[in-house]
């Protein structure tokens, strides 16, 4: 009978974790609901404030033997969305709509560079890398993902101006489909011998 309480505790602890990560798969949209940090508030306020709580992650855990003979990183990549870390303040409901815009533009910007990350990881990873080996890639990917997510904030107010943020949408949408071997379940393809 322990047992299966202490079985049905983590299954709980599991659910409800899963409950609280979306992790990219690119067909999920954010909703408003998503949102669920206690901060979340539209109306009643004259300030708009967005933390979406998207972001790319890395770990791995194997022996020195696995280590030197993996190659494909994808899977310990992740895209993900915390929605009780993720909060959003707006006066009104027309600008929330637009603050999630940018939320949605932010989280498929996460899953390309999560994709940039894990192709980088494949062509710079060799047999004698250095555990430590993805910590300067990791650092300089997140840099770039820094520095163009800010860009977009500026150029379109997070998210106030649509039609600059579709654009920027669009062009990410369309880098997502030019790394079609790095999603986070793919195996990429040998590269050809000349």
């Amino acid at each position: 009978m322990k047992r299966f309480f202490t079985l049905a505790f983590w299954a709980f602890v599991f659910i409800a974790k899963g409950q609280n990560t979306i992790e990219w798969d690119g067909i999920y949209q954010l909703q408003l609901s998503d949102f669920q940090s206690p901060a979340t508030q539209i109306g009643g306020v004259t300030i708009y404030s967005l933390h979406s709580a998207a972001s790319f992650d890395f770990s791995f855990s194997m022996t020195s033997g696995e280590f030197m003979f993996t190659k494909n990183f994808n899977p310990k990549v992740n895209c993900t969305f915390r929605r009780d870390a993720a909060s959003l303040v707006a006066p009104d409901s027309i600008f929330a709509n637009d603050l999630l815009g940018f939320a949605r533009y932010e989280f498929d910007l996460a899953e390309l560079y999560a994709r940039k990350f894990r192709k980088r990881l494949y062509e710079e990873k060799d047999a004698f890398s250095d555990a430590a080996f993805f910590q300067p890639i990791y650092d300089s990917v997140q840099m770039e993902f820094a520095r163009r997510h800010t860009l977009a904030g500026k150029m379109t107010d997070v998210g106030r101006n649509g039609e600059k943020l579709q654009e920027l949408h669009q062009e990410v949408l369309n880098e997502i489909q030019l790394l079609p071997d790095f999603c986070k379940m793919c195996k990429p393809s040998k590269k050809k011998k000349e």
